[in-house]
């Protein structure tokens, strides 16, 4: 087994009740989850580890692409390998957990290897399909590619706003670089989105002249956004209001 103690989180798993309403279908070169028909507005949802088939992140798209009023788009990110859901459901005490071999999987999975994909599913988006504005949220794994996104200049930025919830990967030039209005979902307790992280983001976004928005959550830890539990006291009432705090947020960006 190789799973490095700041995965762990990121790795359990809970399942919450309801059945996606979307399709499968490409974005670009990538296939995707898309739910949701308006022609105008685009989010796409970047994965955590539990990958473009978890359940949760779907359900999260379709709240999304409701509560926007937009086409929401989950894309996989990870050449179509998905962690078996049965080690994220039973954790340390199963046989799949102990196949698990995460720094491989990352090394497969790296930036370098899957930013040119994101950034061409955003440009099919743009080019291709048309979408007038693009938000993002990045989950986990896909809190430092939202990031990435936000810090492309020019006449129409690749996304009009972002959104991560416990970022993982995620590093101070890609804070300092943001040039759209960026929001960040902290809980107390992360691995990843460390005290030093969230301080350097807390100081730094403030002075890049785009609008920020910090919603932190206490006494939870990272991955909750995406796996609150019901076992776990104030976890699923956590996810529910950072998906909403989601919704609004992108409300208020798109608005002009």
């Amino acid at each position: 087994m190789s799973v490095p103690d700041d995965c762990k989180d990121c790795l359990r798993g809970y399942v919450w009740e309801g059945t996606p309403a979307g399709i499968e279908t490409k974005l670009g070169a990538n296939v995707t989850y898309k739910v949701g028909s308006d022609p105008e507005v685009a989010v796409l949802v970047i994965h955590d580890l539990g990958g473009w088939t978890f359940p949760n992140l779907r359900l999260l798209a379709d709240y999304y692409a409701k509560e926007v009023g937009a086409t929401a788009f989950v894309p996989d990110f990870f050449g179509g390998e998905v962690l078996p859901l049965d080690a994220l459901m039973e954790g340390p005490a199963s046989e799949a957990w102990a196949k698990l071999d995460i720094s491989a999987f990352s090394a497969k999975n790296s930036k370098k290897i899957r930013e040119p994909e994101i950034f061409g599913c955003v440009a099919a988006l743009r080019s291709q399909l048309g979408f007038k504005k693009v938000v993002t949220v990045g989950y986990c794994f896909g809190g430092w590619a939202v990031f990435r996104l936000g810090s492309q200049e020019g006449a129409i930025p690749l996304v009009d706003a972002i959104s991560t919830a416990h970022p993982s990967w995620l590093t101070k030039q890609e804070i300092a670089g943001t040039r759209v209005p960026s929001q960040i979902i902290a809980p107390e307790h992360d691995m990843q989105l460390t005290p030093e992280l969230k301080k350097y983001a807390n100081e730094t976004l403030p002075t890049l002249g785009v609008e920020y928005d910090y919603r932190y959550f206490p006494g939870l830890i990272h991955a909750f956004a995406t796996k609150g539990d019901d076992r776990i006291p104030g976890e699923k009432q956590g996810a529910a209001r950072a998906k909403r705090a989601v919704a609004s947020w992108f409300l208020q960006m798109l608005r002009d």
